[in-house]
């Protein structure tokens, strides 16, 4: 049984970061050697998505359909992600050039 769950979230993963928008651009993100201003541009992506939020919870407060909820909880989890992403992405980068100035100076000695 533990292993059929396993497979599954597997599966379930690697479909998420094909087709997922906010995998597929914290992916592309992390991937590429961007600058800084990239990663801030995606925290702001973060603000469409708490509206998204809000605006399902004001239309579940006025009598709409409380399965609402699920799409409440996927808002705010993509937010999250966006914001958390431009921070990760900006000390990645500078963990990167300070290594490959470390790399540089070892060649040139």
């Amino acid at each position: 049984m533990f292993r059929l769950i396993w497979i599954l979230s597997v599966h379930v993963r690697n479909a998420l970061h094909r087709y997922a928008p906010t995998n597929i651009l914290s992916d592309a993100i992390r991937s590429e050697r961007l600058r800084p201003v990239w990663a801030l541009g995606a925290m702001l992506l973060a603000v469409p998505y708490f509206l998204a939020a809000y605006l399902c919870t004001t239309v579940i407060d006025g009598g709409g359909p409380r399965a609402l909820y699920v799409l409440v909880v996927l808002f705010i989890w993509n937010a999250m992600k966006m914001l958390w992403i431009g921070p990760v992405t900006i000390i990645v980068q500078i963990r990167t050039r300070i290594s490959e100035a470390i790399l540089q100076q070892k060649a040139g000695k």
